[in-house]
Parts: structure tokens; C-alpha cells; sequence
């Protein structure tokens, strides 16, 4: 393994395992803050923190979207609207054990990018990429119940608010599989403009849903109340996990990186537990099973893609 490949796969780690923490702090910000008015101040700051870095390091130059204003505008709208409104109120809503249903979820993702490849790069799904989403969504299921299969019919929001989790999930993915189309393009870049993108979208929709009288502006106690969580979010879980997650992904590329959302439910499971959450079997076995179904599949891909070029290199031979 190269050094360079190396590099990638630590950035990949330290952006997971910031994500990772996010869930459980965010919990307490959760019930202070609506999660919308939350998103325009995490990443209002994470935008104008890397729009100066890029101003200084590239130029005023940096800044045009050369034709691409529709792609930018898309990805940034799915990662930094869609992502953090869908599984921060999906999250709100599932309640105490809002946080452990978000970050199984984001250990999906890797299935996610296979459906995402299917329709946008016309990859089809393998049968055994199929088998692996159905034994991780049982996992799912195990970790959403705990076992009760009325929890989901308990009144409680639980469907609702894990549909909202998985369509958030499902917005990273496609953030993450649009990096691919600017190859040419500084990580620092495509992280800056995606952003202030997605930030242009989360401001109309606030405005939008603060004028019909969806939303309120936060007060300054509110807005104390998650500093804490703020800072977090915007330094650790923010700036440095977006640059770290989009260099590291375009070094072992996006197949590769997805599979470190594995650590996500690890890390918020272990941060959870140690504050005072009581964990249940059937959680653990859920979050179990996912993982080691994405990791199944992995595994076969790899092999398979191995057979192919090794078949590949004796038809060359072949045919010198």
C-alpha cells in the first residue's frame, strides 16, 4: 500500500470519526433548537470558513462554477440541506434513541452508493450487492424495534422518522458520488462551492418556511444553548470532516471511502453508552449484522473485480 493511499484512508477515518460523535451531541442541541436554523448556522460558518481559505490559497478565480452552477448547486443542495435537515429532524424526532437509528443508518451508505451508481452511472447492482441490502436492512430493522415489531406502529413517529434518516443517508451519497465529476477541480474547491451552494438553498427554504409561520428565528438563548454543540459541529464535524472526507474519497476512491461509514454507528454507540444510554441486544445485533453485510459485499466485489482483470491481463498475453 502506497503512502499516498494510506493518507486517504486516515482522512477518510478522522472525517467518520468525527461524524460519528455528532449524533450524540447533537441530541441535547436537538431538543433546543429546531434542526433547520441549527443547519444555516453550522454551515453558514463552515461556508465562510472555506470560502477565505480558498480565497487565499487559489484566488478570486476559484470561485467561478465554469458551467457547472446546476451539478454544484445539486450536490451541495442534497449534502448541506437535504442531509443535515432530514437526519437531524428524523433524529428530533425518533427521540432518546434518535441518535443510535442515525448513525446505523449512515453505515448503509454503501449499499446507497450502489443504487446511486446503478441509476447515475449505470453500474448495475450485483445479485450478491442485493442480498447484502436486504441483510442490512434487517439489521436495521433490529436496531429501529429493538425487538418490538409494534414500536413501529407505536404512535411514537418511529417509521417516520427512520424513512426521514434513510433519505438523508441517501442525500451524503449522492454529495459524495458527484465529487467524482471534477476530477480537475482541489478538493478544497469543490468542498467551498458545494457548500456555499447548499447554504443559498438552506437560506430560501428558512426564509420560505419562516414567513408562513413553519419556522421561528431562533432567540439568543437558543442560540447559546448549542454553542457547545456548534462548535463541534462546525470545526471537527464540519470543517474538517468535509475537506478530509472529499480528499480522502478522491485518493481510494468513493467505492473504497463509503465502506468507513461502518465506524459511524461504532463511535456514536460507544459515545452513547458512556452517557448513560442503555444499549439493548437486539441494537448491538442489528448494528452488527449492517455492518458485517456491507462488509460481505465488499469483499465479493473485490474478488470478482480481481477475476476480471486477472482474465483481462491472460487475453492480453494472449494476444501478443
Amino acid at each position: 500500500m502506497s503512502k499516498k493511499y494510506g493518507k486517504g484512508l486516515l482522512l477518510c477515518l478522522i472525517a467518520v470519526l468525527s461524524w460519528g460523535g455528532m449524533f450524540p451531541v447533537m441530541a441535547p442541541a436537538l431538543k433546543i433548537m429546531d434542526p433547520f436554523y441549527f443547519t444555516l448556522l453550522r454551515y453558514g460558518s463552515v461556508a465562510v470558513i472555506f470560502a477565505i481559505i480558498l480565497l487565499i490559497v487559489e484566488g478570486p478565480k476559484a470561485f467561478k462554477s465554469e458551467g457547472h452552477a446546476v451539478k454544484l448547486w445539486i450536490f451541495g443542495t442534497s449534502a448541506f440541506a437535504g442531509f443535515s435537515f432530514l437526519v437531524f429532524l428524523g433524529q428530533q424526532i425518533a427521540g432518546v434513541s434518535g441518535a443510535i437509528i442515525a448513525s446505523v443508518m449512515m453505515a448503509i451508505q454503501p449499499l446507497l452508493g450502489v443504487l446511486v451508481n446503478w441509476v447515475y452511472r449505470g453500474t448495475k447492482p450485483t445479485i450478491i450487492s442485493v442480498i447484502s441490502m436486504i441483510v442490512a436492512a434487517l439489521g436495521v430493522f433490529m436496531v429501529v424495534t429493538k425487538g418490538h415489531i409494534s414500536t413501529l406502529l407505536s404512535g411514537n413517529n418511529v417509521l417516520l422518522a427512520t424513512v426521514l434518516i434513510l433519505l438523508g443517508a441517501l442525500c451524503w451519497v449522492i454529495y459524495t458520488a458527484g465529487g467524482a465529476d471534477f476530477p480537475e477541480w482541489s478538493i478544497l474547491r469543490y468542498s467551498t462551492l458545494t457548500t456555499i451552494y447548499g447554504v443559498l438553498s438552506v437560506i430560501v427554504i428558512l426564509i420560505v418556511a419562516t414567513v408562513t409561520g413553519l419556522l421561528k428565528v431562533p432567540s439568543l438563548v437558543q442560540i447559546t444553548g448549542v454553542s457547545d454543540a456548534l462548535v463541534y459541529m462546525v470545526s471537527l464535524a464540519g470543517v474538517l470532516a468535509v475537506f478530509a472526507w472529499n480528499l480522502g474519497n478522491r485518493i481510494v476512491t468513493p467505492t473504497n471511502g463509503i465502506l468507513f461509514m461502518n465506524l459511524v454507528p461504532i463511535t456514536s454507540f460507544v459515545i452513547t453508552i458512556v452517557g448513560g444510554y442503555k444499549v439493548s441486544m437486539f441494537e448491538i445485533l442489528g448494528c452488527l449484522i449492517t455492518i458485517l453485510a456491507l462488509i460481505g459485499n465488499n469483499i465479493v466485489s473485490r474478488v470478482a473485480a480481481l477475476k476480471i482483470r486477472k482474465a483481462a491481463a491472460v487475453t492480453d498475453r494472449e494476444e501478443l
